[in-house]
Parts: C-alpha cells; structure tokens; sequence
C-alpha cells in the first residue's frame, strides 16, 4: 500500500497529509464511502458535527478491523455550541456518535466573530487537551487576525488551520502566517466547487503531459505546497483516484505555472463575516 506523507504537528503529533473529507455525505452513505476510502489506503477521516454523519464515521471505524492507532479522526465543534461549557457538552455528544475514547483533532468550525466566544471555546479544547481526550488542537476558516488575538490567550496553540483553498484561491499569506507560527495549512474544498477549476487550460494541460486526471494534478500541488489536503466523493473510483498521487511529481516550473491561477475567488462563506448558528 502506498505510503502517505506524514506532517508532524507542532506538538509533536503525526498528521496524514492526505486525508478523506466527509462534508454534505448523508449519515446513512456515510459508512460506505468511508469504508471505500479506508479500503483505498486513507488513514485520515475528517468530519464535523454540523454534517451530521459522526455516526457513519465510527461505524465505519468500527467494523473496518484498522487497530486505532493507526486511524487519524478529526471533527469540529459548530458554531452554535462555541462557549466553554457548551463545547465540553457537544465534545461529548460528537465522541458518543463516533465511539471514540480519544479525538487525534478537534477544531473549531468558525470563528463567528459576531459570537464572541472563540477564546472561551478554546479555553475548553486545553481542558480536553490536557485531559488527554483530544491529542491535536486546531481552527478553521481562521483569519490571521483571529489567529493573532487567539495565540496571544492561548497556553496551547493552535497545530492546524483548515480553511477553504485551491488554485483559485491560494491564500499565500495565510499559508505564510501559519507556517511563521508552527500551524500546519490544511485545505478544505481543495478542488473548489462547480468543476471549472478541473477544467482550466493550465491545469487540463498539465493532466495530459502526465497522463493524469486534472483532480490529481490538483491535489499533487496542494502536497508539494506542503498543505494537508482532505479531498471528498463518495464515488469509489474517484476515492481511489484521489488517492493515487504518489507516482509522479510536478516540476517546479510546473507548480509555478499554477500560482497565476489565483483570483481570490471563495466558493464558501467569509470568515470575517459568517456567523450562522
């Protein structure tokens, strides 16, 4: 089986840096899809309470024979539950859906600045942090500026920042902000949404000279840029495809070709101003 890249967190943890992503799967496709990718060579499952499918992802875990410590599960605590006891709360309702005595990550979804609550959110993340319950602690969808007023409170800083990126938005100084801080750059939608990325000249070019899909293409310069990458379908084909990327390399004339392609164009929501509950 192939061997995945291992990022090493800023606590020393080991992170895939290719993981599977469960968002908008129904609990009830959950199980499969993540047996497929179990069954493809993932070892990372990410998911989130506000997706409603943790109980999909424990059965999954469950009945696949893969020893825990071999296994790598995140979820994320949603907005609406942000709030120290509120989060301990929800902490334990997210492990009883995956039955897990212990959580690799935990992140928080948002920052929903307009809540206000962030700092206390992750006040609660160091107790389960240093109650062994959780062995990783991270945000998402985290700005440099929620990054900056969370690290100046903070005793344990944040080992990741998953957050919406792909050649039509690359967020440079973002990546360059975490890097500077020791938080590993994790990329959620990392093919963006709607498919016209798949088909940019640039990208579909560089699919034929090596006779590659453009999705691999894709996910190949997240792993070369260094991101952790955590790519989604519930096809099995596409699941094993998305896996395959270890058999050859993008120049580096190659990956700069792709730098151009950012527009700061978001498929999601805006960090600074998404608040829903």
């Amino acid at each position: 089986m192939t061997s995945v890249p291992v990022i090493e967190l800023n606590n020393g943890v080991r992170m895939p840096q290719l993981g599977y992503g469960v968002f908008q799967v129904p609990d009830d496709e959950t199980a499969t899809a993540v047996k497929a990718a179990l069954e493809a060579g993932y070892r990372s499952i990410d998911t989130a309470a506000v997706y409603g499918n943790e109980k999909g992802v424990g059965q999954a875990i469950a009945e696949s024979g893969i020893a825990r410590d071999e296994l790598f599960v995140t979820t994320k605590l949603w907005n609406s539950a942000q709030g120290y006891d509120s989060t301990l709360k929800a902490f334990d309702q997210s492990m009883a859906k995956l039955g897990l005595e212990q959580l690799d990550l935990y992140l928080i979804h948002w920052p929903t600045p307009a809540r206000d609550k962030y700092l206390d959110t992750w006040k609660a993340f160091e107790k389960l942090h240093a109650d062994g319950r959780v062995r990783a602690l991270g945000v998402s969808n985290f700005q440099p500026a929620h990054l900056e007023r969370l690290l100046d409170a903070a005793d344990v800083a944040p080992a990741v920042n998953q957050v919406e990126l792909h050649p039509y938005l690359q967020q440079p100084e973002l990546r360059e902000f975490d890097a500077k801080h020791g938080i590993a750059t994790e990329a959620w939608s990392p093919l963006a949404k709607g498919g016209s990325l798949l088909g940019d000249p640039v990208i579909a070019d560089l699919a034929v000279k090596h006779g590659r899909t453009p999705a691999q293409i894709v996910l190949r310069w997240h792993l070369q840029l260094g991101n952790v990458v955590i790519p989604k379908s519930v096809t099995p084909s596409r699941i094993e495809e998305n896996f395959d990327l270890f058999g050859f390399t993008l120049a580096e004339e190659e990956m700069e070709s792709l730098t151009p392609l950012d527009r700061g164009e978001r498929t999601g929501p805006d960090p600074d101003t998404f608040n829903a509950a």
